[in-house]
C-alpha cells in the first residue's frame, strides 16, 4: 500500500446537512495550513442540496466525496469511508462540528504517543452554549445503555487525559488498521451507539480508548437526525441498547447483569412514558431482542476466548463503577 505522506484522513458522513457542513468543511481547511491531512465526505444519499456543496469543495480540493444513492446508515458510511483511505488513522466527524485549529493535530500527537489505544475522543463543546460541554467521551453502565461523560457541564472541567469506556464518533480518531481487525462498525447500528460497541470490542481485546482535553470542536448535535428526543431516534437507541449488551457479553457475563439490564429497561421505559414517547422505547426494546436473536444477530457475536478473560473482568469492573458515576452525575 502506498505512504500517503501524512498520518490521518478526516471522514465527514453527511446526511442533508446543508445548514452545517460548509462550516464544517472550512474549519477543517483552516486547520490543513498548519498541519496538512486528508477529508473525505461519505454522503447518504442527501437531497438538500449538501452533496453538491461537498462536490463543489471536491472541485476546490477541499475534500473527496464517496456518495450512496440512499441513506444507509453512519456505521456504513464509515466503514466504506475506512476501506477507501490509505492513512494510518480515520477521524471521523460529524458534519454539524467547527473544529479548533490544532484539533487534528492533538489528536493525532496523542495517537503517536499511546500505542495501546484503540481511539481517542475529543472535548465536545456545545455550539451553541460555549461554556456548556456536550461530552467527553461515553462510559457504558451494567444498566445496558451509555451516558455522554461531561454533557452539560461546563467547560472548565475535565482538563485531563483520562481513558473512557469509549470514544464518540462524532469527533474522535481511531487506528484505521484495528476498525477493521475488529469487524468494523456493525452496520446493524445504523445509527447511535455504533461507537460505544466497537469501543467495548476494542477493550475486550485489550486495546484502551482515551480522552484528549486538548483536541476542542464545537458541536450543534442532532443536526442529522432532528430533536434530541423523537420517536425515530428513541426507537432506534432503545433497539441498540439491547443488541450491544447481548453483542459483547459472554452468557455468564449477561447473566450477572440481566437483573440490573432489566432495571434499565424500566428505568428508561418510565423516563420516556413522561415524555409521551413510551411505546417508541418499548418497541425499540422488542426490536433489539429480535434482532438479538435473529441469525445476523447471533453471527454479530462476540465469540468469548479464554485469553481475554481478565479484560472481560476489568469491563464488569467499569461497568458496576459507571452506575456509581451515574448516580453522582459523572
Amino acid at each position: 500500500m502506498a505512504d500517503p505522506g501524512f498520518k490521518t484522513t478526516v471522514i465527514v458522513p453527511n446526511y442533508n446537512g446543508i445548514d452545517y457542513l460548509r462550516k464544517c468543511i472550512e474549519s477543517l481547511n483552516r486547520a490543513r495550513e498548519t498541519h496538512y491531512f486528508a477529508v473525505l465526505v461519505v454522503d447518504n444519499g442527501s437531497d438538500d442540496g449538501s452533496l453538491e456543496l461537498a462536490r463543489y469543495f471536491e472541485q476546490e480540493g477541499a475534500c473527496k466525496v464517496l456518495s450512496f444513492p440512499e441513506n444507509r446508515g453512519f456505521s456504513a458510511a464509515v466503514n466504506a469511508g475506512v476501506d477507501m483511505i490509505l492513512t494510518e488513522y480515520a477521524l471521523l466527524l460529524n458534519n454539524d462540528t467547527v473544529i479548533k485549529k490544532d484539533f487534528v493535530y492533538e489528536l493525532e500527537k496523542f495517537m503517536d504517543e499511546h500505542p495501546d489505544a484503540f481511539s481517542v475522543t475529543s472535548k465536545m463543546i456545545t455550539m451553541f452554549d460555549p461554556d456548556v460541554l456536550d461530552g467527553t467521551g461515553d462510559f457504558y453502565t451494567a444498566l445496558g445503555y451509555a451516558i455522554a461523560r461531561g454533557k452539560g457541564k461546563s467547560t472548565e472541567l475535565y482538563e485531563e487525559d483520562d481513558e473512557v469506556f469509549s470514544a464518540c464518533a462524532g469527533a474522535a480518531i481511531y487506528r484505521k488498521g484495528l476498525i477493521r481487525s475488529l469487524g468494523g462498525f456493525d452496520e446493524n447500528h445504523f445509527c447511535y451507539m455504533e461507537d460505544v460497541d466497537i469501543g467495548y470490542r476494542a477493550l475486550i481485546n485489550g486495546y484502551k480508548n482515551y480522552y484528549c482535553h486538548s483536541a476542542e470542536v464545537f458541536h450543534a448535535g442532532s443536526a442529522a437526525s432532528g430533536s434530541r428526543y423523537n420517536k425515530w431516534k428513541v426507537e432506534l437507541a432503545a433497539r441498540n441498547n439491547v443488541y450491544v449488551a447481548y453483542k459483547n457479553m459472554p452468557l455468564l457475563q449477561y447473566l450477572i447483569n440481566l437483573p440490573l439490564l432489566i432495571a434499565g429497561v424500566i428505568i428508561k421505559h418510565i423516563f420516556f412514558i413522561r415524555k409521551k414517547m413510551g411505546t417508541a422505547y418499548m418497541t425499540g426494546v422488542i426490536k433489539g431482542i429480535g434482532l438479538c436473536l435473529s441469525r445476523d444477530g447471533r453471527m454479530n457475536k462476540v465469540r468469548f476466548r479464554l485469553s481475554n478473560l481478565g479484560n472481560y473482568i476489568k469491563i464488569q469492573l467499569k461497568l458496576w463503577g459507571n452506575i456509581t458515576k451515574l448516580l453522582t452525575k459523572y
